[in-house]
């Protein structure tokens, strides 16, 4: 009874001793109780419960608290006792007598050791007392605790110890170093990174005219009212830097009396939205462009149940061109005779045969686009504009007295700077009276090489520049340029650039195509009959005269931007290839190519 009394009495005492202790958690508290709780074993024969059996052996354990200093007295030190981390169960511990678990006045069991110990550290004339470290950590983790004292970076700390220099993956136990122990450390710390005199700019916050240069492209263009069409053949255009130099210099006193006045007024708002568009970095409203426009074509201002409608943004293309194609024409000297038949004339030269009368002819002419036909063989660029360029037609033959089928076969024999191609994928449907649509896919690609479409005298003047250009291009990926390379200077039938003002090499910067003392350059560009894609105007939707229209421009940055109406999105190069139709997403109507020039 008395033991059993006894018994009780002791379990209260340790259970109010063991929440003392980690309400306090010192070392000298865990020594004393674990002292006392193996003596009570072995003098009393005590078996614990389950709860206080549970605490022992938490007790026992090395890492019961991260933090344990001892109370004052001799050694008033940073230690941890415990076990170490390969020391068997606990358990086994618990039931077996201990005599002292103290470091100094207590001698230490085999099974008990000290693994944490200070030390002090001098660098330069700096002392840092009491670091700790830990024996069953690496080296490098007290390299790692040095430099967030110093600043110094482990690869860089030279610390002196037993046998030499302490390396990363040394063995603590064989570098002798001993508690209080002054270890000497060198090296340099890193350079204390300041705070920047200016905080962060935001785009918002910058001038107007800054922020365009911040965003890399232009604004958007509000839509109007079904005017999706006439937005994105204006961001197309707008995006031909030598188009937007020859309207600047347009004015009221360079009008020539042959350029009508509805013309001339379509012009000038041309020019002043590309302006307007270049300075805004908030949507633009193209109000005056769009009356001068229905002005000039009312077709444009077709009306239904008092709303304007949808129209063919290919007929808008089409018609701005030929606009400023004469106005532009007008006010051109003798040396430039035609800008815009520089930047988007191409010249083709047509066979037409009679199989019946054997009757053959030639005829050239200058058109703006290339035309891409899509049937059931075609599904790629080429293939389209390969049909594109033999067409049939019926017409009077002087030697038959009648009407009869004549075969025309074109070929390109003139190159301009920007290659405009139409995928013709619209055509009139009696049954439903409108224009229906091709959904038919039909890829293209980034790079366009027109070489195999040009007439043989055509050919023989790219040969040339095409070479100087797989030259360069070699020269790029680190291969050797042909032993067979031009010696840089062209011969008279090379294809050169015409002389337009404004002209722009590759990157779109403006060339030289006169010197500074005005004379003419030493070095032409010249075609070389390849193209890189800048725009992409499509079409989503089931008829021509519906649906929405969409304008994808390259950047001189080389990103991609989607103008949808007044919100531009950046885009993948990626993804204007995905632009093929096949569904009703935006499929390319009108792609843009600019000519890959080379230097001569």
């Amino acid at each position: 009874m008395a033991h059993n009394v006894n018994k009780e009495r002791i379990t209260v005492d340790l259970m109010a001793t063991l929440s003392s202790m980690y309400e306090k958690p010192y070392a000298n508290n865990k020594v004393h109780l674990m002292t006392k709780l193996f003596n009570l074993k072995m003098s009393e024969d005590i078996e614990f419960d389950d709860e206080i059996r549970s605490l022992i052996i938490l007790s026992s354990l090395p890492n019961s608290w991260d933090v344990m200093r001892m109370a004052p007295g001799k050694l008033a030190k940073v230690v941890k006792i415990g076990l170490r981390p390969d020391t068997p169960d606990p358990v086994g511990v618990v039931n077996r007598p201990v005599d002292v678990l103290t470091k100094g006045d207590f001698p230490v069991s085999d099974n008990c050791n000290v693994y944490l110990f200070t030390v002090n550290v001098k660098w330069q004339k700096e002392l840092f007392k009491d670091v700790e470290i830990d024996t069953t950590q690496s080296p490098n983790v007290f390299k790692c605790q040095l430099y967030d004292l110093t600043g110094v970076p482990p690869v860089r700390q030279k610390i002196m110890v037993k046998g030499g220099l302490l390396k990363d993956d040394g063995d603590w136990s064989t570098l002798g170093v001993k508690e209080g122990q002054k270890l000497m450390m060198m090296g340099t710390a890193d350079e204390i990174i300041k705070a920047p005199e200016k905080g962060p700019v935001f785009v918002e916050d910058l001038p107007e005219e800054e922020q365009v240069v911040a965003m890399g492209h232009s604004a958007g263009l509000f839509n109007l009212g079904n005017t999706c069409y006439m937005n994105s053949t204006v961001q197309c255009l707008h995006s031909v830097p030598e188009l937007k130099s020859a309207l600047v210099k347009y004015s009221h006193s360079g009008r020539s009396n042959d350029v009508d006045q509805s013309s001339h007024m379509l012009t000038i708002a041309t020019r002043d939205l590309f302006n307007e568009l270049d300075k805004s970095v908030k949507p633009v409203a193209p109000m005056q462009f769009w009356m001068v426009l229905r002005k000039k074509y009312p077709q444009f201002g077709q009306l239904h149940n008092g709303v304007f409608m949808q129209q063919d943004a290919e007929e808008c293309w089409t018609q701005l061109l030929y606009t400023l194609s004469q106005s532009l024409k007008s006010t051109g000297s003798s040396e430039i005779p035609d800008t815009m038949k520089a930047l988007f004339g191409i010249e083709l030269v047509s066979r037409v045969h009679c199989q019946e009368s054997g009757e053959e002819s030639s005829e050239t002419e200058s058109v703006y686009s290339l035309k891409c036909h899509i049937s059931q063989e075609v599904n790629h660029l080429h293939e389209g504009l390969k049909h594109g360029l033999k067409s049939e037609l019926e017409k009077a033959s002087p030697s038959l007295g009648r009407s009869a089928i004549y075969l025309k076969e074109s070929r390109i024999n003139g190159l301009p700077r920007y290659l405009t191609v139409q995928f013709v994928r619209f055509f009139w449907k009696r049954e439903s009276n409108q224009k229906a649509k091709i959904l038919r896919k039909v890829d293209y690609p980034l790079e366009l090489d027109v070489y195999d479409l040009c007439s043989d005298d055509l050919r023989k003047r790219l040969e040339t520049p095409r070479q100087v250009l797989r030259d360069e291009e070699g020269k790029k990926l680190g291969l050797k340029a042909s032993k067979d390379g031009v010696d840089g200077a062209g011969s008279k039938d090379d294809v050169k650039m015409s002389n337009v003002e404004g002209s722009s090499n590759v990157s779109g910067e403006p060339s030289n195509a006169t010197s500074q003392e005005g004379g003419p350059s030493d070095r032409e560009t010249h075609m070389t009959g390849v193209y890189d894609l800048v725009a992409v105007l499509t079409h989503k939707g089931r008829s021509a005269d519906s649906g929405h229209y969409v304008a994808w421009v390259k950047q001189e940055s080389g990103k991609w931007i989607e103008y949808d109406d007044d919100n531009p999105i950046a885009q993948r190069e990626e993804d204007i290839t995905k632009l093929s139709g096949g569904g009703d997403w935006h499929m390319a109507y009108i792609c843009m190519y600019k000519a890959r020039v080379v230097p001569m």
